[in-house]
């Protein structure tokens, strides 16, 4: 793996840490990705499925899951685990994601893992093949493609530091401020990096100086590399037997901070928990002069840096980097009110989902209403058996009679002398748990049963115990021997054109239990609607969290209420084509039962 990170990089983020997704997002606009770097973020505590963020001017909405597994599943091209986790909880957060799979590198912000959990965890990384930065790290970054959180500062300084574009130099640092700091200096004194990496202060880390080193030797892009150690350790001496050996030829600057320690008593820890020298080797005047020992440009002191820089680069002659065209990020956002996700009217034509409205809604093109639906309620494009089944199910519903309490509401009002919008609205008031219904409550309840392998006797038993009739069963003129033809004709439908119906077969053995004691408890139409549009997605490949989803938003009603639509404004447009007079309920219709005021 030559290079740790593309333009086509993604990241799950653990813990939402807003500041710094943000500012992986600000430099995915200013170096013009396509894709924000954050595909997801896992928030076990968050209640919401999004989070929004500024994209440039506008803004994106990046999805949320309560934990690594869902993150993965959703977002499998996401390759790289920012692990924000506090120190209790990033080992297992690690180690999770490594039994997981599918990631190439985990970044580890917490300090402080206890070392015995932190070597374990770094040789488990290391015998699946997958690259840590950390603990204790602020990550890394590949100018131009991908920048972990808040690696480099802000745009500006990022900007200021060539962080933008890829430059020659390969940086690996313990540090994280001082990477910052390098970042500037190499910028001044060269022509920035190409790929820089901290690989962290505590003493246990998972990539070392020599993983990263080895790594940049086969990248292309890099022509030199500079090492900035410290204090305590012997990575150091890895890389300087990588050069002996010949396995790393380019040319290397290096430096190990805390030369002053040879002035204090042994023992001493500078900052990080690995910087404390616990012999001769792992003082920094030793590793700075083993390395100078074996042809590595060590300068005199930390100051004589940026000049030791300037003479390395400028030996090897490179080619200027020519400075790419950048986005600016607008100095003040404003955050919006409302969100879209189905359909967009900017453009030179609206779009239902991303097709144009004329692709679907002309004749020409063969799509339906059933097509429109998939496109504006669910955002996919669903085939021609499931969109002919929505619209089987519209025109199946569309009207009961006159008589129902939606159609009776809808034409009172309508003989009020009421609008066609005042009059609908009466009518579908009146949808609910009584009226319609049943469709929500057949899925569920059937579906239940059938996720929990009930036999139709313990699933009439449970309803039973529940005290709730069971929804989808049962009709009040309709029996086995007069049978709805509504229902035989969307059974058949499916029979010739779903690929199964298993829950359909589950509830026509809960209708043989049914029917066996009363002729009229029969799977009515609203039950086999609700049951077949469970089969439907499943068909489609929902997986069943959705579908449950989609059964407690209410999507099931929502066929009724588009279908009955059609039939209450039918009624509406009739009682004011027969210019139908005001309704008075008749009075031989009203049991009157008023006492007499008791006098007080």
């Amino acid at each position: 793996m030559a290079q740790l990170f593309t333009k086509d990089t993604q990241a799950i983020f653990w813990n939402n840490n807003s500041t710094a997704i943000q500012r992986m997002l600000d430099y995915d606009y200013t170096i013009k990705r396509e894709k924000p770097s954050v595909a997801a973020i896992v928030a076990p505590t968050a209640s919401g499925k999004f989070e929004k963020f500024f994209w440039g001017p506008d803004e994106v909405m990046i999805p949320t899951y309560k934990n690594t597994t869902e993150a993965k599943a959703a977002q499998p091209q996401a390759d790289v685990l920012l692990n924000f986790a506090s120190f209790r909880t990033a080992y297992d957060v690690t180690m999770e994601a490594l039994e997981i799979g599918g990631f190439k590198t985990i970044m580890i912000t917490a300090e402080g893992i206890p070392e015995r959990l932190a070597r374990k965890m770094n040789q488990t990384a290391r015998d699946a093949g997958v690259v840590v930065i950390g603990p204790a790290t602020v990550g890394g970054i590949a100018p131009g493609a991908f920048k972990i959180a808040n690696v480099g500062g802000t745009i500006e300084n990022i900007v200021n530091s060539k962080l933008h574009r890829t430059g020659s130099c390969g940086l690996v640092t313990r540090s994280g401020g001082l990477f910052n700091e390098l970042s500037n200096i190499i910028a001044i004194n060269a022509d920035g990096i190409a790929e820089g990496v901290a690989i962290g202060g505590d003493r246990f880390v998972g990539s070392v100086f020599i993983d990263n080193l080895l790594r940049m030797q086969d990248n292309p892009d890099v022509k030199y590399m500079i090492l900035l150690g410290e204090v305590g350790g012997t990575e150091e001496y890895k890389v300087i037997e990588a050069v002996k050996s010949g396995k790393i030829t380019k040319p290397i600057i290096a430096w190990c901070i805390g030369t002053i320690a040879k002035y204090y008593d042994s023992g001493v820890q500078f900052g990080h928990a690995g910087a404390s020298a616990n012999g001769d080797m792992e003082t920094a005047e030793a590793k700075n002069k083993a390395m100078a020992e074996a042809g590595i440009h060590v300068p005199a002191t930390f100051n004589d840096l940026p000049a030791k820089i300037k003479e390395v680069y400028e030996s090897l002659n490179i080619a200027p980097i020519p400075e790419p065209e950048m986005n600016v990020v607008p100095k003040v956002r404003r955050s919006k009110q409302f969100i879209c996700t189905i359909s967009d009217d900017r453009g030179e034509e609206a779009t239902y989902a991303g097709f144009p409205i004329s692709s679907v809604a002309l004749p020409s093109t063969g799509k339906g209403i059933g097509d429109v639906i998939s496109l504006l309620w669910f955002k996919k494009q669903y085939p021609k058996w499931a969109t002919d089944f929505i619209e089987t199910v519209i025109k199946t519903v569309a009207d009961h009679g006159p008589a129902v309490s939606g159609a009776h509401n809808a034409k009172v009002t309508a003989r009020a002398g009421k609008s066609v919008v005042e009059s609908l609205v009466t009518g579908l008031l009146t949808i609910g748990p009584r009226f319609g219904g049943a469709i929500d409550g057949a899925a569920e309840h059937f579906k239940y049963a059938d996720d929990n392998g009930l036999t139709p006797a313990e699933f009439l038993n449970h309803m039973k115990k529940q005290g709730i009739p069971i929804p989808g069963i049962g009709h009040r003129i309709k029996s086995l021997k007069n049978p709805d033809l509504r229902v035989k004709g969307l059974m058949d439908f499916a029979a010739e054109n779903f690929p199964k119906t298993p829950l359909l077969d589950y509830a026509r053995t809960v209708e043989a239990l049914t029917t066996s004691k009363k002729e009229n408890l029969i799977l009515n139409v609203d039950g086999t609607i609700g049951i077949l549009m469970v089969d439907m997605w499943r068909a489609l490949g929902y997986p069943e969290e959705e579908i449950n989803e989609f059964i407690a938003s209410g999507t099931l009603n929502a066929f009724f209420i588009a279908g009955r639509t059609i039939g209450f404004i039918g009624h509406v447009l009739d009682e004011k084509r027969l210019a139908m007079p005001m309704y008075r309920h008749p009075m031989d219709d009203i049991l009157y039962d008023v006492q007499k005021a008791e006098e007080i």
